[in-house]
């Protein structure tokens, strides 16, 4: 197992979060080494600034936190991001679409946030929202992010009814195996629920009291 800051996604996507919030935010992920720092778009470029030549990566957030958002705007927030310097992009995919059986739409929407991101080398977490979600729901959407070229797929926002679980964490890597990657995210707040959901099957953390899991 890698060092635990190196799987963390140092978050912050609170609507109140200042530019100084954030510089805060990107000082901590440099100081501990975490793997990436997860924003709001609109702070993607102030990010890329505040990390140069860290080594940190940085994350945008896509279609936050609905995934209602309509496709051609999911792609332009992703364009704009990834022209700004953002090496990975978080969108959600269309909840409801999904549920209801709307397969197709629910794939091309990753597909084409998927391609936009490819145009700047960024890869694509497609969150899912497990706590909203049946569990062959669940695996349907792994299925789906998997054949539309995303790199991970993502447990939750953090902004719904519930955070990442071992059980759907479990589900996820079962699902996806070595082709796909996951990232729990959502409730996330000590050493031991990380440890946890890494012991699952999650490869990547996001989480806003990082320094206090690593401490």
């Amino acid at each position: 197992m890698k060092p635990l800051n190196r799987y963390i996604d140092h978050t912050l996507l609170k609507a109140e979060a200042t530019e100084a919030d954030i510089r805060k935010l990107c000082k901590e992920a440099i100081e501990y080494d975490f793997y990436a720092v997860c924003v709001n778009s609109c702070y993607v470029s102030l990010v890329s600034k505040e990390l140069a030549d860290s080594g940190v990566k940085v994350a945008s957030v896509v279609g936050f936190p609905l995934g209602a958002a309509h496709t051609a705007a999911k792609v332009c927030e992703t364009e704009i991001a990834v022209s700004e310097g953002a090496d990975e992009i978080d969108m959600v995919l269309n909840i409801g679409a999904l549920k209801e059986g709307r397969y197709n739409f629910v794939e091309d929407d990753i597909r084409a946030v998927v391609q936009a991101a490819a145009k700047g080398s960024a890869i694509v977490k497609v969150i899912l929202e497990t706590c909203l979600l049946t569990d062959d729901e669940v695996i349907k959407a792994c299925q789906l992010a998997q054949n539309a070229g995303a790199a991970f797929v993502k447990t939750s926002t953090g902004f719904s009814t519930g955070g990442a679980t071992a059980h759907h964490v479990k589900l996820m890597k079962d699902t996806v195996g070595d082709a796909l990657q996951v990232k729990a995210s959502g409730g996330i707040r000590d050493k031991s629920k990380a440890l946890e959901m890494i012991e699952a099957g999650a490869d990547r953390i996001g989480a806003s009291a990082s320094v206090a899991i690593c401490k």
